[in-house]
């Protein structure tokens, strides 16, 4: 198997809007002014430099935004024209929700179970309810359409519907999962916030958990992984607090490492001698608050990195240019790959139109491991390579703004302007009519 990226492009309506609860970032940067055109181009330029290292990588499409179906629903009619200036004046909070490009964080758009671990051998995605979110939870019905289009050979795939979208079965997806092991079947780890009925153990007092240990239990069944080789966790109430909305804020583990802070799970100690029982020479890397403490971990989203294995077996850690210029992770990092350790080697990378709304390199990215076969069987244009990011570069550049406002949601204009992009962007990667626009 080989683990594939697959990062979200950043949409047209990329705005800072502050529509997170609980993520510090998002809330911190409400109504300052975008650049759509620079976040995308700098997840672009993310995706290049990784596959010109060697790594798989692969891009998942935006969704179209301002999302007129929902406005629908909710009561507005006319012209899509008409509906976009009603909302804007009547209820603009609710535009800015319909108009947000979240589906750029593509950890939350499904948990994923390779086919060395599943019942049937096949690949296994359950695409996230995101229910925690109004402007979140609208994603999931493109997000199953476009995941079915991509891995639509029903010989090595299997899309789920979402689970349903109900409290008790909030799912936030892959950022709160991650796997360990090989090529050979794997442990699943799971981590949630809240259990589904009767919660038992302490809650945040500040913020609302969002994934639900119902919900992570409905997807191993559903995947059919092994109880032997599936484990669940909690997160630590006091980090959610702090900022800690997803594990994948606190915490990052791939192949046989595990990184992540003291601070992240509910009886840590305990968690991690399961973890180590389960996983035949798991290294785990846990970082004290002397070193780093949890404000300065959301702060700089140090562990919101990527673990990519480099050709000598030891450990590429992709983190955000917000970590070296903290002084105390900075300190770290370098303290971190001085030694022996199995991070050889940091990479640090300028993302900081998704940073300030709240997303750092693992949230841009679904890991997807697939074997030559099940690759060979994905038809669509979505495998990242010098000429799909040279065309990709071209197309941001035909149709992205480089400057938006939450006011600017309701320009009418917008809406064309990210529909032809859309168009333009459904036939350049071959996915096919997968925007309701399209239909």
């Amino acid at each position: 198997m080989t683990e594939v990226n697959f990062d979200g492009l950043p949409g047209p309506t990329h705005n800072y809007s502050g529509l997170a609860t609980g993520n510090l970032a998002s809330e911190k940067n409400a109504q300052l002014a975008a650049n759509p055109r620079a976040a995308a181009l700098q997840g672009i330029a993310k995706m290049r430099a990784l596959a010109d290292r060697g790594y798989a990588q692969a891009v998942l499409p935006p969704h179209e935004r301002p999302h007129l179906p929902s406005l629908r629903a909710l009561g507005f009619a006319g012209s899509d024209h008409d509906i976009v200036a009603s909302a804007a004046r009547d209820t603009p909070l609710l535009l800015a929700a319909c108009a947000s490009a979240s589906a750029m964080w593509t950890a939350n758009a499904a948990t994923v179970s390779p086919s060395a671990d599943t019942h049937d051998n096949r690949v296994h995605f359950t695409p996230a309810n995101l229910v925690s979110h109004f402007h979140r939870s609208i994603e999931a019905p493109v997000t199953t359409r476009v995941l079915r289009a991509i891995f639509a050979d029903a010989n090595h795939f299997i899309i789920h519907d979402p689970l349903p979208a109900a409290p008790q079965f909030g799912d936030e997806g892959a950022a709160n999962h991650m796997r360990f092991g090989g090529a050979q079947a794997g442990v699943e780890f799971f981590v949630y916030g809240r259990h589904a009925f009767g919660d038992t153990g302490g809650q945040p007092a500040r913020f609302a958990a969002r994934q639900t240990l119902g919900a992570q239990q409905a997807i191993a069944r559903r995947h059919g992984l092994a109880p032997s080789r599936t484990l669940f966790a909690q997160q630590n109430p006091q980090a959610i607090d702090a900022g800690v909305f997803h594990n994948d804020v606190i915490g990052v583990g791939a192949g046989h490492v595990l990184f992540c802070h003291a601070s992240a799970y509910v009886d840590q100690e305990a968690v991690l001698e399961r973890l180590r029982a389960s996983v035949p020479g798991l290294e785990t890397i846990v970082v004290d608050a002397r070193d780093v403490s949890v404000d300065d971990a959301v702060a700089t989203y140090l562990f919101n990195s990527q673990l990519l294995v480099r050709p000598d077996g030891r450990m590429l850690l992709v983190a955000p240019a917000e970590c070296r210029e903290n002084p105390r992770t900075a300190a770290y990092l370098d303290r971190l790959v001085a030694r022996d350790g199995p991070i050889a080697e940091v990479v640090t990378f300028d993302l900081r139109q998704s940073m300030r709304n709240g997303g750092g390199p693992a949230c841009l990215r679904l890991r997807v491991a697939l074997t030559a076969a099940e690759r060979a069987s994905v038809c669509a244009r979505v495998f990242a390579d010098a000429a799909l990011c040279d065309a990709l570069e071209g197309w941001v550049a035909r149709h992205y703004r480089d400057r938006l406002l939450p006011r600017d949601l309701g320009d009418p204009s917008l809406l064309d302007e990210s529909r032809r992009a859309l168009d333009e962007l459904s036939t350049l990667l071959a996915i096919g009519s997968v925007y309701d626009f399209q239909r």
